[in-house]
């Protein structure tokens, strides 16, 4: 799993451990959290480990993905949860802005999944990449942001349908997801134009992707939004 030594990441990854998944996490920087992190997964499932990756760079990914694999002996699910969110005026957003957003958002799962590819494939395997509601309705001051992740939505639906049969490939797409944040009226707003009447927790992603770890590999090329039916309004 990239980018899963905090916050969505690590409840992800927790989940999965929960399950007896044996996980790798991977971080920019193998620190005090990502270890803490790793910890806790030992104790849920016993096999555990942080490594170090930078997803807009190939050789750190290629590293990362046999490192996990030498660890594990083999690799039959990918979650690319590594992620970049910035918020700025469409009119001032700059290229080096722009590409630093597509370079961890879209290019780093392709590169991800590229280099788990032919480990995937032997084990028939699985992979859940982490979209988002901003790749399905435009929000103004995300563009790039928002860009990026329709071109994730579009990349897994075209993995699902090169990488079948052996590769199922599925991408959740979360909406307000609040991680126990200072208090701030914005939540309560989305809160309130939101069917569910809240926002939506950790825990209602992770659940998203337990099910598509573990339901029929039938089931392909699917976006599944958590959003509490934020985008109904």
């Amino acid at each position: 799993m990239t980018g899963g030594a905090r916050r969505i990441g690590q409840a992800l990854a927790l989940s999965l451990a929960r399950q007896g998944a044996h996980v790798v996490i991977t971080s920019r920087e193998v620190n005090c959290t990502a270890e803490d992190t790793v910890s806790e997964l030992q104790r849920l499932a016993g096999n555990a480990r942080a490594v170090r990756c930078d997803v807009t760079d190939p050789s750190s990914v290629h590293g990362a993905v046999e490192a996990a694999v030498d660890y594990l002996g083999g690799l039959d699910l990918l979650v690319n949860n590594a992620g970049a969110f910035e918020t700025a005026p469409l009119e001032h957003i700059t290229p080096e802005q722009w590409d630093a957003m597509f370079a961890t958002n879209t290019r780093g799962p392709f590169l991800v999944a590229q280099a788990a590819h032919p480990h995937l494939k032997a084990a028939s395997g699985r992979i859940v990449n982490i979209g988002s509601l901003g790749g399905m309705h435009p929000w103004a001051t995300h563009a790039h942001y928002c860009t990026s992740k329709a071109a994730l939505h579009m990349l897994s639906q075209t993995m699902a349908k090169a990488w079948a049969p052996e590769i199922s490939v599925n991408c959740v797409a979360p909406g307000m997801i609040v991680l126990g944040e200072t208090h701030d009226a914005a939540y309560d707003s989305f809160a309130a134009k939101t069917p569910m009447q809240r926002n939506g927790r950790a825990d209602d992603v992770a659940a998203a992707v337990l099910f598509f770890a573990t339901c029929p590999c039938f089931i392909t090329g699917q976006l599944l939004a958590v959003d509490g039916g934020l985008g109904l309004s």
